[in-house]
């Protein structure tokens, strides 16, 4: 299907990533929106209402593995993919334990990412 039209939540503090997160997603046709940290991170996604959620491990003020699993804990927003960034050696175990639908260890291959973007979005799409 791929991600055109979709929407894409970015959760990084890091504004160069968000730069190239924005320009890698909105060149896929998406509607991207960003966050610099993930306060009120369930009111946040429930404003934006999207189709794929990209979060960093580091992120203020209670980090990426505390906000997805506030996500995951809310019935409305637990179907929403989440992929896990971080680049902790130990980054498979953190997406694990947040419950992120996936992880993308630091540094990435855009087209490893996009590839793994539409893919879970895909998959959400026909549940």
């Amino acid at each position: 299907m791929g991600l055109a039209a979709k929407r894409v939540v970015v959760f990084d503090d890091d504004q160069d990533l968000l730069t190239i997160f924005r320009f890698l997603f909105e060149d896929a046709g998406c509607v991207v929106e960003s966050f610099s940290n993930c306060d009120d991170v369930v009111a946040k996604v429930k404003q934006a209402a999207p189709d794929l959620i990209l979060m960093d491990n580091w992120i203020p003020s209670v980090g990426g593995e505390v906000a997805v699993k506030l996500l995951k804990a809310d019935p409305d927003l637990k179907r929403i993919p989440v992929i896990y960034i971080s680049a902790n050696n130990d980054v498979k175990e953190i997406a694990a334990r947040a419950g992120a639908d996936s992880f993308m260890p630091k540094p990435f291959e855009f087209d490893d990412l996009l590839s793994m973007a539409i893919e879970l979005v895909d998959k959400s799409s026909h549940q």
